[in-house]
């Protein structure tokens, strides 16, 4: 196949980014996200033989699980395998192999990093008077670093087929692991008190220490009774008891 500089190559791994957009769509309990990755992934294979092909397609829609910003690494990978003739049976063990690894690495990246960061910057935002702009600001930034993680991850996978492993090293995706984590505990740590004394202002000062009171208790009772009180059973108790307080409020 014609190199990935080349504008059909190019052509090819957009087109594969966009259905990459729909692949949780796809999800459900027998291939996880197999169906949407096959999808995904079809648009790169086009140019093999009419012998090839279905196979090749078939085996895209295989089982798969993995973080969604990362599967198009396992996608630009087998893909590229495809192309470089490798056996059916190591393409199936390389995209098993990589299960594990995208979904763990996504996860502390996106869901541990990336998502709860810019929440907190925001929140903070919010509390400090930024309004809208900050939300605006949010979606925009939060957005363009996934794409462009879901672009690199694509065109990564495309570039080393069975070398994949050469991506997972990569020095950007170590240094953002190092960095995102106190990061994200950083502006979360700032945005909590910014956010509680914004959102208890319009209340009187005996409810605003009552909703101190009630969150001492709540994290004691996390800390003394996790084993049988989780942070959602808690906070259904919290809320049913709000609201009939309020309904026998006078």
């Amino acid at each position: 196949m014609a190199a990935v500089n080349g504008a059909r190559g190019k052509g090819a791994l957009a087109r594969a980014l966009l259905r990459l957009f729909a692949v949780q769509g796809s999800y459900n309990y027998e291939r996880m996200l197999g169906v949407g990755v096959g999808v995904a992934e079809e648009p790169l294979l086009r140019d093999l033989d009419a012998t090839r092909y279905g196979p090749a397609v078939a085996r895209g829609g295989h089982f798969f699980n993995a973080h969604p910003y990362l599967a198009g690494l396992a996608i630009g990978a087998a893909a590229r395998a495809e192309h470089d003739g490798a056996s059916p049976d190591q393409i199936e063990r390389l995209r098993e192999a990589l299960c594990g690894p995208l979904g763990s690495l996504g996860d502390r990246l996106v869901w541990a990093g990336w998502l709860p960061f810019l929440s907190g910057l925001t929140m903070a935002a919010i509390a400090l008077g930024a309004g809208w702009i900050a939300v605006a600001a949010f979606l925009c930034v939060y957005n363009i670093g996934h794409v462009a993680l879901r672009w690199w991850a694509l065109k990564a996978g495309w570039t080393h087929g069975t070398r994949v492993s050469v991506a997972l090293h990569h020095p950007m995706l170590q240094k953002a692991g190092a960095v995102l984590g106190p990061a994200m505990a950083f502006a979360v740590g700032a945005a909590l008190p910014l956010t509680a004394a914004f959102l208890s202002g319009p209340f009187d000062a005996w409810a605003r220490i009552a909703l101190a009171i009630v969150a001492a208790l709540s994290f004691i009772l996390l800390r003394l009774r996790g084993d049988r009180v989780n942070g959602l059973r808690l906070s259904l108790a919290v809320a049913a008891l709000a609201l009939v307080a309020g309904v026998l409020w006078p």
